[in-house]
């Protein structure tokens, strides 16, 4: 898919330039399809594991579990101190094992079963209020379970797409992670497309360009709208513009 005319647009509102970030990106990167990429359970009990570890990492912590006590029951039942040997490739398995297991208890009370197919049903204020009531289950996993599985118009912000809104001026320099989910959700249609597209275009330039350290801002095809990019290096020309990274699709990246 080819990129849209770039021009600079530094002045630009936050809410519009919220919008210029996703026509841009959903260019860049093309369409991500919707569709749950993996069961809600999964998607819920990997996002808790993910926290500060790699991919990697996460889905090994996750298949060792599931290989060491076979299903969610056996894991509830397990020692936790053995639940946290089999998921000790993440950042705190001590912390995780218990939380893990007192998720999957309330999982049970509250459905009956090991299931969260029920939240497709409930209201999205209710299903984030009762996600987030669990341990270890903030906004950002509670809204890529409603988000990814059951399609509510929620906002997954992560520690990417926090740094890209900062360093664009879509939110202010002292806006939190937390705080920064109603603030670019208020800036967004509150549809659930727009809203899949524009987290994980967000997160794949926070991975791959717009990192932590170093960013490579001359390939980021966002530099005429980012506020980081005119402060480090002057008003985009139209050579810059044009210097973009090569594109990239969804299927290539996770």
């Amino acid at each position: 898919m080819p990129l849209p005319a770039l021009t600079t647009a530094y002045d630009l509102a936050p809410a519009a330039k919220t919008l210029e970030d996703h026509r841009i990106l959903h260019a860049f990167y093309g369409p991500v399809p919707a569709g749950q990429r993996r069961t809600p359970m999964r998607e819920l009990i990997s996002t808790v594991l993910s926290h500060r570890t790699t991919h990697r990492d996460e889905e090994l912590a996750y298949d060792r579990m599931l290989e060491a006590f076979g299903d969610w029951q056996g894991v509830v039942d397990a020692p936790t101190a053995e639940l946290a040997h089999a998921i000790r490739t993440t950042r705190w398995p001590d912390t995780q094992a218990p939380r893990i297991q007192e998720i999957l208890r309330r999982i049970k009370a509250e459905f009956g079963e090991y299931s969260l197919d029920a939240l497709a049903d409930w209201p999205m204020e209710r299903g984030l209020a009762w996600l987030t009531g669990m341990p270890g289950i903030g906004l950002k996993t509670a809204s890529l379970v409603l988000l990814f599985n059951f399609q509510k118009p929620v906002l997954p912000v992560d520690t990417h797409v926090h740094r890209v809104a900062q360093r664009l001026g879509l939110i202010g320099p002292k806006v939190s992670v937390e705080k920064a989910h109603e603030v670019l959700l208020a800036q967004l249609p509150p549809d659930a497309e727009v809203l899949l597209n524009f987290h994980k275009h967000n997160y794949w330039l926070g991975q791959h360009i717009c990192f932590f350290s170093k960013p490579n801002c001359p390939a980021c095809p966002l530099k005429g709208l980012c506020n980081y990019y005119l402060e480090h290096y002057g008003p985009a020309t139209a050579a810059d513009l044009a210097a973009v990274a090569p594109e990239w699709t969804g299927e290539k990246l996770h």
